[in-house]
């Protein structure tokens, strides 16, 4: 009850983003189900990254979109982990004209198991995934150069 009190007395601004962050993580854990050959076309160009630079005004909606993932990523009634929050992050900065770089990267488990990881940098930020990433060897990325928005 308090987190719906809380919720409810946020600004309008706050409460869309975190709403888009939750539509957006069932849209990316859908996609997931799919054939990853069907949906890496959407993730932007594979194998090339965006650029580590930013511009100030980027900042702020990039720190406002991570955010908003790693909460909605706790309330949602399904798996939302890495692979998830990267591509519904990925999405939420296209909306709005930043550039972002989605990695896939594999390593092996303490017996040996393969495991993977996704992980999201837009600038020199790390938008989601960053915890353990240092762990994986870059396999697979995706650069989605976003449009400015008019």
């Amino acid at each position: 009850m308090h987190k719906l009190i809380t919720f409810l007395s946020m600004e309008r601004q706050s409460k869309f983003l975190l709403i888009e962050a939750f539509l957006l993580l069932a849209w990316a854990r859908i996609l997931k189900m799919l054939p990853f050959s069907k949906v890496a076309p959407s993730l932007g160009k594979h194998m090339t990254e965006t650029s580590k630079n930013y511009t100030d005004s980027t900042i702020e909606q990039i720190k406002k979109v991570s955010h908003a993932i790693h909460i909605m990523s706790r309330y949602t009634f399904w798996e939302s982990q890495c692979l998830v929050k990267a591509i519904a992050g990925m999405k939420m900065l296209e909306k709005r004209g930043v550039d972002s770089t989605l990695y896939l990267g594999t390593a092996r488990d303490e017996t040996g198991k393969l495991i993977a990881h996704a992980w999201l940098r837009s600038g020199p930020f790390y938008i989601s995934g960053s915890e353990g990433m240092e762990k994986f060897t870059v396999v697979s990325m995706f650069a989605k150069r976003a449009k400015a928005i008019r």
